[in-house]
Order: C-alpha cells, then sequence, then structure tokens
C-alpha cells in the first residue's frame, strides 16, 4: 500500500507539473483610431455606426480591425479563419452608444450575446447587435425587434440571411446594404 501511495503522490506531481504552463495571455482590444480600415471591405470604420470587432489571429500581435460585426463574423465564419483565431472582441452596446460605440466598451466576442434582425443600421446595413449582458440584449431586442443569438450559433448561413435582409430590420436597412 505504500508503493501505492508514493506512486500517486508521484503521478499528482508529475500532473500537476505538465499542467502549470498557465492559460495563454490574450491581448487586450486596441483602439479604433481614425484612418483604420475594415479588414473586409476597406471602409472607414470611424465613420460609421454600431458596434465593430477586432480579431487576433494565432501569432498575431496587432488585430484585425472590422466596421461591423457582420464583417468581423464574416471574415471569422470563413473555414481558413476559424482555425486560426485566437480571439476577438466586439463593442458591449449596453455600454456605449449605437452612434460612436467607446473603446472601452470592448468585450470578448465568445461570451458576448447577440440580436440580429432589429430595425438598426450598421456600417453595411444590417449588422449584429452585440453586448456583454444577456439582459441588455432581451432590452435591446424588446425595443428594436429581433431575436437574440449566442456566439455558437452565428454561422454563414446566418450571416447570408442577414446580409440579404431575411432576417427583419427596416426596408431602410436591406436598402443600404445592397448599394454596397
Amino acid at each position: 500500500m505504500p508503493r501505492l501511495s508514493i506512486l500517486l503522490t508521484l503521478l499528482l506531481v508529475l500532473l500537476t507539473g505538465c499542467s502549470e504552463s498557465g492559460p495563454e495571455t490574450l491581448a487586450a482590444p486596441v483602439p479604433l483610431e481614425d484612418g483604420d480600415s475594415c479588414h473586409v471591405c476597406g471602409m472607414l470604420i470611424q465613420t460609421f455606426p454600431g458596434p465593430k470587432g477586432e480579431a487576433f489571429l494565432k501569432g498575431q500581435e496587432a488585430p484585425s480591425k472590422f466596421c461591423s460585426t457582420l464583417e468581423l463574423f464574416t471574415f471569422l465564419k470563413q473555414p481558413e479563419n476559424e482555425t486560426r483565431l485566437s480571439h476577438a472582441y466586439v463593442h458591449d452596446i449596453g455600454k456605449t452608444t449605437w452612434e460612436q460605440p467607446a473603446d472601452e466598451a470592448f468585450v470578448s466576442a465568445s461570451d458576448a450575446w447577440y440580436v440580429v434582425g432589429h430595425d438598426r443600421r450598421g456600417a453595411m446595413g444590417h449588422t449584429l447587435a452585440s453586448f456583454a449582458e444577456r439582459g441588455d440584449a432581451e432590452a435591446f431586442r424588446d425595443e428594436h425587434g429581433g431575436r437574440l443569438v449566442a456566439f455558437d450559433e452565428i454561422d454563414l448561413d446566418l450571416l447570408g440571411r442577414l446580409g440579404r435582409g431575411e432576417l427583419g430590420g427596416t426596408m431602410a436597412n436591406r436598402d443600404a446594404h445592397s448599394a454596397h
């Protein structure tokens, strides 16, 4: 029995040593600056209302920046990018304004709640309204329409339906998007 105890202790020490590398330190979001352009469409980011996004790919020090959450997710959900993603950030519209989201309001995209099919316009027409708190997302949905989705529910099919104006929103949103 003492040998078993020694063996278990040794095994526990070895396993603990393997896990002490700790979690990867994630780069923090960086401020959006005048002149920053969208990684997908090239539009100036600060020119448009609505939540924006930033994505850090593995091995990348500076983020790719996006003029809207729709553009961010269109990039992230491409098969060649999904496996390269380290982490991403979106604006928490529960803590900042739609018209000019503040850099201090960035939250982890994977932890956020999203409202799709609402009546607010973003850079490319319809965009995903992003929130850190589910309650804030539900209040936005109650005021502006749409439905609530989590990060894992966002896929290329949903993004395509949003881009084509099939999930609600106003006619102005659909017309603005088709102009781009």
